[in-house]
C-alpha cells in the first residue's frame, strides 16, 4: 500500500508528539528526580524518544518500507536521526539552559521542535528508504 506524504508527515508527527512526552519524562525523571546533570540528562532523554519512535515508525509511520532488516534500519535511525537530535538537543540546551538560564523542560522542548524537520527528511530518505 502506497502512502502519500502528507499521511506520512501526519503519522510522523503523532508518533513524534508521543516521543515528546517521552523524552520530556526521562528528562525529567533523570534531573528532577535523580538529579543527572542536564547535558547527560538530555542525551540519555533523546536516545530513549529515538528507541520509541523508532519503534513505532517502523510499524506504522513507514511499515510500507519494511524490506531488509530492522537491526539495519535501527543502525541508520541512530545514526540520522539520533545524531541530528542529538545535536540539535545539546546545542540548544547548552545554549537555552546553559547560557540564557531557560527552564529545562521548555528549553527541550524548543530543542525538539528544532529538529523536527530534519527528522523527517531523514527518516524518508535515508532510514526508510523507498525499495
Amino acid at each position: 500500500m502506497k502512502i502519500g506524504w502528507l499521511r506520512r508527515w501526519l503519522k510522523f508527527n503523532a508518533v513524534g508528539a508521543a516521543g515528546i512526552l517521552v523524552q520530556l519524562g526521562a528528562l525529567a525523571i533523570l534531573k528532577g528526580a535523580l538529579h543527572v546533570p542536564y547535558m547527560v540528562a538530555t542525551a540519555l532523554a533523546v536516545e530513549t524518544a529515538v528507541l520509541h519512535n523508532f519503534f513505532w515508525h517502523e510499524r506504522w509511520t513507514w511499515g510500507d518500507r519494511r524490506g531488509g532488516r530492522a537491526l539495519g534500519r535501527l543502525v541508520r535511525f541512530n545514526l540520522g536521526n539520533g545524531a541530528v537530535s542529538l545535536v540539535v538537543n545539546l546545542v540548544f540546551m547548552r545554549l537555552l539552559v546553559g547560557r540564557f538560564h531557560m527552564q529545562y523542560l521548555i528549553a527541550n522542548l524548543i530543542a525538539i521542535a528544532a529538529g523536527s524537520v530534519a527528522n523527517y527528511l531523514v527518516s524518508d530518505l535515508f532510514v526508510f528508504q523507498r525499495g
